[in-house]
Order: structure tokens, then C-alpha cells, then sequence
């Protein structure tokens, strides 16, 4: 079976879903060039050779991972970001679905974060361009918030920059246990950046 062949999270079969929760634990823990694959089979229980029925390699499976992930996340805040209702409104919707989905998926958005360099060649381009289409959909809205103004008058670019660093970074420190729950950091977010017009 090829990496391809290894399908979505939600369609593959229990075993290959299994391998891919492990590696992306582990490689979240120790990272993508730490971990071997001697250290899946053992995660597993399984004999390395056995990997190969379901992955050709480490890199495919990594690859499978962080797009996949990427995906969802930007099937999760695209419809926000594009939805009906006041600009301002649309990103700090966005915001608090960004960090709803990497609360949910924190290991594999830390992959999408530390691990991208690790993807060879034509995999971190098409990587780096999917992310790229994210962040103009953000800056898009946040261009229309500033010129309706209901955001006060800011560097788009930086700012668009800014808030994604902080959704994305929220996977290294939140804590589901902590004293703010998602919510109250999406609103804290949200009104950090986005501060109305005077």
C-alpha cells in the first residue's frame, strides 16, 4: 500500500488511523527527524518491516499528516472568513474557530508549525502556498474591516501576520486544564487586534 493509498484520518482503517495518531504524537514529542521508523513499529507493537504495508516512507507520512491537517482547518475558518455579516465581526469568528480547531488538533497543527521545513522540495512549496491562500483569505477580510471601520487603521500585512502567529503558537502553551478556556482567549484575541476605529 502506497502513502496515498493511507487516505484521511476518517477513512482509514483502524490500524493505518492508529500508526498516524502515533507518529504524530511522536513526532510532536521527540520531532519528525528524532523519530525513526523502528520507533513507530515499537509504538505499535509491530515489526518495522509491517510499517511498509501501509506508509513507503517517513516523509509520506508526514506529508499526509500536515496537509491533510492543513485542509481542515481551512474548511473549518474559510466559511467564517467568507460568511455574511460585518467584516470585524467575520475575523473574530475566524479567530475563535482557528483556535476551536487547534485546541481540538494541537499535535498536528505544532506539525504544521515546526515540522514544514522538514517536507522536501515540491511538498513544503505546495505546503508553503496552501498556507499562503490562508493567510490572504484573513488579510482580505481584514482589509475590508479596516476601510468600513470597524477596525481602526492598521499595517494589514503585519497584522494579518500577527494574529495568525498568535492562533498558531496557542497550540505551544494552552492548556485544556488552564484558568481561560478557548473561548475567553478567542475573545482576548480578538480584541488585542482588533480594535474599532475611533
Amino acid at each position: 500500500m502506497t502513502a496515498g493509498a493511507l487516505g484521511s484520518a476518517g477513512a482509514a482503517r483502524p490500524r493505518e488511523a492508529e500508526l498516524r495518531r502515533a507518529a504524530t504524537r511522536l513526532f510532536r514529542e521527540r520531532g519528525f527527524h528524532a523519530t525513526s521508523m523502528q520507533d513507530l513499529a515499537e509504538a505499535l507493537g509491530m515489526n518495522r518491516g509491517s510499517l511498509y504495508h501501509y506508509i513507503e516512507s517517513k516523509d509520506d507520512l508526514l506529508w499526509g499528516i500536515v496537509s491533510e491537517t492543513m485542509g481542515r482547518l481551512r474548511a473549518s475558518v474559510e466559511p467564517v472568513l467568507e460568511g455574511d455579516g460585518a467584516a470585524a465581526d467575520r475575523l473574530r469568528g475566524a479567530i475563535a474557530a482557528h483556535l476551536a480547531f487547534a485546541a481540538d488538533h494541537a499535535d498536528e497543527m505544532s506539525l504544521v508549525q515546526v515540522e514544514l521545513r522538514a517536507l522536501p522540495g515540491a511538498r513544503h512549496e505546495a505546503l508553503v502556498a496552501e498556507r499562503d491562500a490562508y493567510e490572504r483569505r484573513w488579510r482580505g477580510v481584514l482589509e475590508e474591516a479596516v476601510r468600513d471601520g470597524s477596525v481602526r487603521p492598521v499595517d494589514v500585512r503585519l497584522t494579518g501576520i500577527a494574529i495568525l502567529s498568535a492562533c498558531n503558537w496557542f497550540t505551544q502553551w494552552y492548556r485544556p486544564d488552564g484558568a481561560l478556556g478557548v473561548d475567553d482567549i478567542a475573545t482576548a484575541f480578538a480584541d488585542l487586534f482588533l480594535s474599532r476605529a475611533s
